[in-house]
């Protein structure tokens, strides 16, 4: 009895171990800390919003990744955000995630990277109205939507957020 268990004991550490390598969540270094939710990403190649806003104006949709603000995220369960150039940018893309795979806090806010596949949909007064809501927007505010809209998406299979240590 006692071999086996100097024999599981290694293979339980190294599988906990590998686990860990492959779903990285936070890597650490002496200035910044980075968090990822979903697939890890890198910061390299990346396009602004204005760039990938401009792009879609030609085609269909583009894999990219993109660096923006974010500017809302759904306030129930961190299933959505929305993404602008600057913090006060009100040109969006509304990001969903794939397969609903991740979610991102809640309090989320500042510069991000996201991947995924950016496209234009039209979005009905429904899915408008459910949104509004999880967004914590006033009766009023939810009531007063009455048109579907076209608008600017990702379906993101990634978020990297870098924060800065003092």
């Amino acid at each position: 009895m006692k071999k086996l268990i100097w024999i599981l004991f290694p293979l339980f550490g190294l599988a906990m171990c590998k686990n860990k390598l492959n779903n990285p969540e936070t890597v650490i270094g002496t200035q910044d800390t980075v968090l990822y939710y979903g697939d890890s990403i890198s910061a390299e190649g990346v396009l602004t919003v204005a760039d990938v806003m401009n792009q879609l104006k030609t085609t269909d949709s583009i894999n990219c990744a993109v660096k923006g603000f974010v500017t809302g995220v759904c306030k129930v369960k961190g299933c959505w955000m929305t993404l602008a150039n600057t913090e006060s940018d009100t040109n969006v893309f509304f990001v969903k995630f794939k397969d609903y795979a991740f979610f991102v806090p809640k309090e989320l806010s500042g510069e991000v990277v996201v991947r995924g596949i950016a496209y234009k949909e039209i979005t009905s007064v429904d899915d408008l109205k459910h949104y509004a809501e999880d967004e914590g927007k006033s009766e009023e505010e939810i009531e007063a939507i009455t048109q579907p809209l076209e608008e600017m998406k990702i379906m993101a299979t990634g978020v990297r957020v870098e924060t800065k240590n003092q």
